[in-house]
């Protein structure tokens, strides 16, 4: 085996310390990777990203101490795509079907990008489904694969190879972005039906918000996604979010039944990162409500967010009770978007000021300024 292994995973102190965080094989993952059910095969994991229940994993497979190739490797737990296979009295399993799309940072690059449809196997030693794609599978000369790794080698095997991936994952660290998206199997296993109309899961109602017009409430600012993201940057500096260009919104959050509700009631949201953030957040950006404007007073469901104040002063609305430290604060009544009135605490906020709303929370804001705007910066993010 390759001396520089133990090296790298036992005496390097920075790895020692951030082992949990850098998924170094011998520390627990070795189990979970697909060829290291031989002890033949090492695996260095490069980099990993990761959005709602999908995991991606850049790395190197070594076998016999010698280097393959490069590596991704997919994880998706299924949550979402279970829930609406459910729906048609389905199960999803041990697979499901996985489309991917790379795409690098290279202007030379198309565009698109390559793109592979592929299974994902069930792995009950991580409770989720999976698969590698190796840069090759090809070894050298009176070289052959271990027994035990050969037979998931395959086509729409966990371990598997593109073509047209190739050239990209020889350049790894080049490969940016992934897109992907998932669906049921085309046939219902293990009773051998096939599946006309499988269920997908594709980040279903997900967009993001793009300037693209300055009318108020354009559908042309919303851009569909149809897929998940995978953001492999590895960072992003803004030298001023006030130069964004902003979207603009009218009564947003306000029913037009709404007494508040009017044609100037326009509020402007810097878009500053949405598609690019891993893990469950969906966006942040920076809210202005000018003099007089309103943002109306809405429930989240399953999401969570957070605003903070940065400029100006104005009335926030919570819902009564959401926190109890509220109640010294007037009780008012507000029309709660697609809900109808609810009682609700008037809280006076300013610069520093932080309204944290979770699952189930009301939360809305008014500048009562007959001159100055009113700022925030906002967090949402999925509770789950």
């Amino acid at each position: 085996m390759d001396p520089r292994f133990d090296q790298m995973f036992d005496r390097d102190p920075f790895n020692s310390v951030f082992k949990v965080v850098f998924y170094p094989d011998r520390v627990y993952h070795a189990a979970y990777l697909n060829a290291t059910r031989s002890s033949r095969y090492r695996y260095n994991v490069l980099e990993v990203r990761n959005a709602f229940d999908i995991t991606v994993l850049k790395a190197e497979v070594y076998m016999d101490g010698v280097f393959l190739g490069n590596v991704l490797r997919v994880e998706y737990r299924a949550s979402r795509l279970t829930e609406v296979a459910r729906e048609r009295n389905r199960f999803l399993r041990s697979r499901v079907i996985m489309q991917i799309r790379l795409l690098t940072s290279d202007p030379i690059a198309p565009p698109a990008g390559p793109s592979a449809t592929l299974s994902l196997h069930y792995d009950k030693w991580i409770n989720s489904y999976q698969t590698e794609i190796w840069e090759t599978v090809t070894l050298p000369p009176r070289k052959h694969h271990d027994f035990k790794v050969l037979d998931q080698i395959g086509r729409m095997g966990p371990i598997t190879s593109v073509a047209d991936f190739k050239d990209l994952l020889h350049d790894i660290k080049g490969i940016r972005r992934l897109e992907l998206s998932f669906r049921e199997n085309n046939i219902d296993l293990p009773f051998g039906y096939t599946i006309g109309n499988p269920e997908w899961d594709n980040n279903f109602i997900r967009n993001h918000q793009v300037p693209n017009t300055q009318e108020p409430s354009s559908n042309q600012n919303t851009v569909d996604d149809f897929n998940y993201l995978i953001d492999f940057q590895r960072g992003h500096f803004f030298d001023n979010i006030d130069n964004t260009a902003p979207v603009r919104y009218r009564n947003g959050m306000m029913e037009p039944s709404n007494k508040e509700s009017r044609n100037d009631n326009v509020i402007e949201m810097r878009w500053v990162l949405q598609r690019e953030f891993a893990s469950s957040v969906v966006f942040f950006h920076k809210v202005t409500i000018p003099p007089g404007a309103i943002e109306g007073t809405h429930r989240h469901i399953g999401t969570e967010e957070l605003y903070c104040i940065v400029e100006g002063e104005g009335i926030a609305y919570m819902g009564d009770d959401d926190d109890p430290a509220l109640s010294r604060y007037p009780l008012v009544t507000r029309e709660i978007y697609g809900l109808g009135p609810h009682s609700c605490r008037e809280v006076p906020v300013k610069p520093g000021s932080v309204i944290y709303t979770k699952s189930g929370g009301i939360h809305g804001i008014r500048n009562p300024s007959a001159d100055k705007p009113l700022r925030f910066v906002a967090f949402l993010y999925h509770t789950a």
